[in-house]
C-alpha cells in the first residue's frame, strides 16, 4: 500500500532527535523513596500528543506521578488492539562520573547524551514522532493502537502500569499484545555478524529481606550467636549458588537459531542438552542467553549494626532474585535451604515470569520490519533477565514483547548502558527505529 512505502517524513527524523533530548533534559529520576515526579515530562508528552489531534489523558494514583494513555483508531474495528508503552522515569545518574551531564540532553557528533538515552525516553520519542508523522500524513493503522506512558517502572511500578492495569483496565480494551523496551537492538558479536534480539519472555522478580538475629554484645566478647556471622553465612551461599538449567520454550528457541546460525550441529530439543557447552561454542553470542538459562539470585544489600564494638542483635540483606517461568516453588525451597535455621527471609517484591509466543504473527512482523531497514542482520527471540512494565499489564491479559528498534555501532555497548555511565544514543538510530516502528506499527 502507498502509505506503507512513504514511511516517516523528514520532520519525524528531525523531531525524534529533538524529542530525547527534551525529555533527557526533564529531571525523572526515581530513587524509589517515592519522590520522582514524572509529570513534567507526562505534561511534554500530552502537549505533543494533542497538537497531532490525539487526545492524552492524566492519570496519578499520587499527585506528581503521572501516567498518560491515549488511543489512536485503526481502520478495523474488528481487529486487537495493540498497546504500545514507555516509562519516563529513569534510574539516577551522578554528574561527577560522567562526561556530560546526564541531564543535558546534549546532542553532539551525531549522538544524543544523557540519562534515558536508551532507558527509554528514546523509545517514548520515537513513539511520538511516528504517532505525529501519521497525523501530517493522514495515515491510520489497521488496529487500534493504545499508547501508555508510564510513571514509577524503576521502582514498584504501583504509581504507573500498575495503577492503570488495576484502576483503569478499561483505557486498555480489546489490546492483545503490548510491545516496549529492551529488543530489536542490534548485537555484534562478531565482525560482520549483526543480530536483532527480540524479547518474547521475561524473568520473574523475586527480591527478598533476610533477617538475622542473633545475641547482641561487646564486640570484644566470644558471641556464638552473631547475627552478622549468621547473615554473612547465608550471603555468602546464596550468593556462590549454581541454580540448575532450566530452558524456556523461549530460550530454547534462541539457541536453536544461534545455533542454526553458527552452524554448530547440535540438537537443541535433546532432554541431556549440554547448555553450557553449547554457550562455550556461541562465544560473545552466548552473551544474549546465558542469564536467562537459570534462576539467579544476587545479594545487593547489607544493613547491620550501628557501632564498631557493639554486636547487633539483628543484621539485614536484600537480594535480586530472578525466577523463570514454573520454577517459583523450586526458588522458594532452595532459600529455605540456602537461608539456613537462624536466617528468617520474605519476599517483598514478586512479579511472575512472562512469555510470549515466537512463531506468532507479531513476531513475525517484527522481523520482517527490521530486515526491511537491515536486511543482513538476524532476528533472534530471547528472554530478558529484568523486568518491564509488560508483567503490570499482563494481568489485563496483554502478551509483551521487548521492541524498541535501534541499529547502533560495533563499539557501542547497548547493555552497558543500561542504567550505567555515559548513556547515549546515536541520532542513526534513532532514525532506524522511527522508520522500523512506522513499518511495523502500520503493518500490525
Amino acid at each position: 500500500m502507498a502509505e506503507e512505502v512513504r514511511g516517516p517524513d523528514t520532520t519525524a527524523l528531525d523531531e525524534v532527535v529533538a524529542f530525547t533530548s527534551e525529555l533527557i533534559r526533564i529531571d525523572t529520576t526515581n530513587r524509589g523513596g517515592g519522590d520522582c515526579r514524572e509529570r513534567p515530562a507526562a505534561e511534554y508528552v500530552a502537549e505533543r500528543l494533542a497538537g497531532a489531534g490525539i487526545e492524552p489523558t492524566l492519570l496519578e494514583r499520587t499527585p506528581g506521578r503521572t501516567n498518560v494513555v491515549a488511543r489512536i483508531p485503526g481502520t478495523d474495528p474488528s481487529a486487537d488492539a495493540l498497546l504500545v508503552h514507555g516509562h519516563l522515569d529513569v534510574v539516577p545518574a551522578d554528574p561527577a562520573e560522567w562526561s556530560v551531564h546526564p541531564f543535558s540532553g546534549e546532542v553532539r557528533d551525531g549522538i544524543v547524551w544523557g540519562r534515558g538515552a536508551v532507558d527509554m525516553k528514546n523509545m517514548d520519542a520515537m513513539v511520538l514522532a511516528v504517532v505525529r508523522a501519521w497525523a501530517r500524513q493522514g495515515v491510520r493503522p489497521r488496529r487500534d493502537i493504545v499508547l501508555a506512558y508510564t510513571a514509577d517502572e524503576e521502582a514498584s511500578a504501583d504509581d504507573g502500569s500498575g495503577f492503570l492495569a488495576d484502576r483503569h483496565a478499561a483505557l486498555f480494551d480489546g489490546c492483545t499484545e503490548g510491545i516496549s523496551e529492551s529488543g530489536a537492538f542490534s548485537f555484534h558479536p562478531q565482525p560482520g555478524t549483526t543480530l536483532y534480539p527480540i524479547a518474547a519472555g521475561e524473568r520473574g522478580t523475586a527480591w527478598l529481606k533476610l533477617t538475622a538475629h542473633g545475641r547482641a554484645g561487646h564486640g570484644s566478647k566470644v558471641n556464638t550467636a552473631n547475627a552478622v556471622t549468621r547473615l554473612a553465612d547465608a550471603v555468602a551461599r546464596i550468593g556462590s549458588h549454581t541454580w540448575p538449567v532450566r530452558l524456556t520454550s523461549t530460550v530454547r528457541a534462541a539457541l536453536t537459531e544461534l545455533a542454526a546460525l553458527y552452524a554448530i550441529d547440535i540438537d537443541t530439543g535433546a532432554p541431556d542438552l549440554d547448555v553450557d557447552l553449547l554457550l562455550d561454542k556461541l562465544g560473545p553470542a552466548a552473551a544474549l542467553v546465558q542469564p536467562t538459562v537459570r534462576n539467579s539470585s544476587n545479594p545487593t544489600m547489607l544493613e547491620a549494626g550501628y557501632k564498631v564494638n557493639v554486636i547487633p542483635g539483628q543484621a539485614v540483606a536484600h537480594i535480586d532474585g530472578r525466577t523463570l517461568p514454573g520454577t517459583e516453588e523450586e526458588f522458594a525451597a532452595t532459600m529455605d535451604r540456602l537461608t539456613g535455621p537462624d536466617v528468617e527471609w520474605e519476599f517483598h517484591h514478586r512479579e511472575v515470569a512472562l512469555e510470549a509466543p515466537v512463531d506468532s504473527p507479531t513476531f513475525a512482523k517484527m522481523r520482517a520490519a527490521v530486515e526491511r531497514f537491515d536486511p543482513a542482520g538476524h532476528v533472534v527471540p530471547f528472554t530478558m533477565s529484568g523486568g518491564t512494565d509488560a508483567k503490570q499489564f499482563s494481568r489485563l491479559g496483554i502478551t509483551g514483547y521487548g521492541f524498541s528498534p535501534l541499529r547502533l555501532p560495533p563499539d557501542l555497548d547497548y547493555g552497558a548502558l543500561f542504567h550505567g555511565v555515559d548513556e547515549r544514543v546515536p541520532v542513526d538510530a534513532l532514525h532506524f527505529g522511527v522508520r522500523v516502528l512506522d513499518h511495523y506499527l502500520k503493518s500490525a
